[in-house]
């Protein structure tokens, strides 16, 4: 059994005193579904990250959901069921599944072993006639090669999603990952970057997606748009408009609690991920010189969601003694995600086009894990994890 505290554990609190007087002046308003504070943590959000609008959501997996939603419901859009969107065979299950519920046939195409991210060569091999789209996840932090990504997207003209609920505060070229799509999605769970209990963003400069996003995460209706929206005309009865529904929505809606909370963890983004980042440089520098453990190559500036591991040599085959050899030291671990996905039995309900072979991620699902990185210092946790694996080799 796991040590109930670990030495190196996955995750760990960012919330401080501030956190815990936001909730308290919450409950002492009285005022507990979304409101004024979710609204103001939307435009802190979008004004950190350089985006023109914030969506707000209860998970990031509802993030993905309505993101997916909006791109096939728009009108301007050319996404519909029956095209196919390519997808990375290493990601979270919610980022397949909107797209099989909105009847779109999943593209499977293998990652870089080095980056974890979609293999863009492949890529670009995957396109077919009916290829509409990609969603593009920055895995543990790390950014893809956009400039590449959307020169592809831009010559066969497909839309650009980006999953990066794993990676706030990364960056591309000096801009933040998560902006470089049509929308882009962001997860503040408690063992991501920034944490609201439970949480999730889309990103987005477009107005009308905006609007949609709006109304998606609230039954559809109109009641919190504006009367000169453009999603749909209201009657001008202000009564009437109250139960108005236009789209076939959620209610995806986050609490007021997770935007007060919000409002205080955005302020701090810079801190937590400079002291991830300081953790990178002295995780890369210690277990750098171990032959049979691969690392991850960082595209753009990494944020580091966590430190992956990818065995090789004499390590090879030998994952369940790794695990067992760290959870025995007190250093969590889990799977890189959830390996190669196209290998989990769900996938038999899925319309798929799945490669007959996907290498690397194959190798990622035999034989990669990732340990967990913090806003604070780690290098003694560290020096233990290069030991315990040492002491293996």
């Amino acid at each position: 059994m796991p040590d109930a505290s670990p030495t190196f554990p996955l995750a760990t609190s960012s919330w401080d005193e501030a956190e815990l007087d936001a909730l308290q002046r919450v409950i002492a308003s009285g005022r507990f579904t979304m409101g004024p504070l979710v609204a103001e943590f939307e435009r802190r959000v979008a004004d950190a990250f350089g985006s023109a609008h914030a969506v707000m959501v209860n998970s990031g997996s509802s993030a993905n959901l309505i993101a997916v939603a909006a791109a096939v419901l728009d009108p301007r859009s050319d996404l519909n069921a029956g095209d196919e969107v390519i997808v990375p065979a290493v990601s979270w299950a919610t980022t397949y599944y909107p797209l099989h519920q909105y009847g779109l046939r999943l593209k499977f195409v293998d990652i870089d072993v080095d980056t974890l991210n979609l293999d863009l060569e492949q890529v670009e091999a995957a396109i077919g006639p009916r290829t509409k789209a990609i969603f593009a996840v920055n895995l543990l932090g790390n950014p893809n090669d956009f400039r590449r990504l959307q020169a592809i997207a831009d010559e066969h003209g497909l839309l650009v999603l980006e999953d990066n609920c794993e990676s706030l505060g990364a960056t591309f070229e000096g801009r933040f990952a998560g902006t470089f799509g049509a929308m882009g999605t962001l997860s503040s769970f408690f063992s991501h970057h920034i944490s609201t209990m439970e949480g999730g963003l889309v990103l987005t400069d477009d107005d009308y997606l905006r609007q949609m996003l709006v109304s998606l995460r609230a039954h559809g209706w109109t009641r919190e748009l504006a009367v000169d929206n453009v999603v749909h005309p209201k009657s001008g009865d202000a009564f009437d408009d109250l139960f108005r529904f236009v789209l076939p929505g959620y209610n995806v809606r986050p609490l007021e609690m997770s935007g007060a909370l919000g409002i205080e963890q955005i302020a701090k983004v810079p801190g937590l991920v400079q002291g991830r980042r300081a953790n990178a440089v002295y995780f890369q520098q210690k277990l750098g010189g171990l032959d049979d453990v691969r690392l991850q190559k960082e595209t753009g500036e990494s944020s580091w969601f966590g430190f992956s591991l990818v065995l090789e040599g004499a390590l090879a085959g030998r994952r369940a003694d790794v695990v067992a050899a760290l959870t025995g030291a007190g250093i969590e671990c889990r799977p890189i995600v959830a390996g190669n996905f196209t290998r989990n039995p769900v996938m038999r309900y899925l319309d798929a086009d799945v490669p007959d072979a996907l290498p690397a991620a194959d190798k990622i699902h035999a034989d990669g894990l990732f340990v967990g990185n913090h806003h604070y210092p780690v290098e003694q946790q560290i020096d233990l994890l290069h030991d315990t694996l040492a002491a293996l080799s």
